[in-house]
């Protein structure tokens, strides 16, 4: 069996990067890429990627287009195009995402869905 491995990140690719000094309550939304290094508790509603860092700490329900994380993830996760965990990530929580890659030494406790999601349309029903 081949060895998965997830392209890292190039910090200068992102828009926004919340530092490991910050510890953040509230509901984050965003439509460009964000990086999380410090603590983040909550809700994250992105039209946009999520980078998770190695130390951070999210305790939230995550809807983002991909999601990759190389940190703490506690609450459920929905990603419309991909969700990427590292080898240095933890997950409790439950995954749904069309494309899903788990690095070897993952720790991750839930369900997965493995199904086509899209972003909600505001302002329409259904």
């Amino acid at each position: 069996m081949r060895e998965v491995r997830i392209k890292d990140i190039d910090e200068n690719e992102i828009d926004t990067i919340l530092a490991e000094d910050i510890d953040f309550t509230g509901k984050l939304s965003f439509q460009k890429p964000l990086m999380i290094k410090g603590v983040f508790k909550g809700e994250i509603k992105a039209s946009s990627d999520i980078y998770i860092g190695l130390n951070a700490v999210v305790k939230a329900r995550i809807e983002a287009n991909r999601v990759s994380a190389k940190g703490r993830i506690e609450g459920d996760v929905l990603a419309y195009s991909q969700i990427e965990l590292f080898a240095s990530a933890s997950v409790d929580g439950d995954l749904t995402a069309p494309d899903l890659i788990i690095e070897r030494g993952c720790k991750y406790n839930g369900r997965c869905n493995m199904q086509e999601t899209r972003p909600k349309q505001e302002g329409k029903n259904g």
